[in-house]
């Protein structure tokens, strides 16, 4: 697969905020199993939204790193998975 083409991106864009959540769960475990911690986010919406949006700083990574090797395709489809994160926060923080 060639790695300049923005549906590479969107694969990298949508991995890296599950990576970061991994490891927002690591730092603020409290003793809860990851499906424990999973179901605990399901029901609390705007818990969710935070650790979701605390997650998606990992995306900043793979970003500026395809930004400064100049594969602008591959940082847009990176871009487009940070949009719709952004709005599935939105829409448990305000509207779930």
């Amino acid at each position: 697969m060639k790695r300049n083409v923005p549906i590479f991106g969107l694969l990298i864009g949508i991995i890296f905020p599950i990576l970061g959540m991994l490891v927002v769960y690591l730092i603020n475990s409290a003793g809860a199993s990851f499906p424990e911690f999973l179901h605990a986010l399901a029901s609390k919406h705007k818990e969710a939204a935070a650790v979701l949006s605390l997650s998606l700083v990992a995306n900043a990574i793979p970003f500026i790193y395809y930004t400064n090797k100049r594969l602008d395709l591959t940082a847009r489809g990176i871009l487009i998975a940070t949009m719709i994160y952004a709005v599935l926060i939105v829409l448990l923080k305000y509207v779930w």
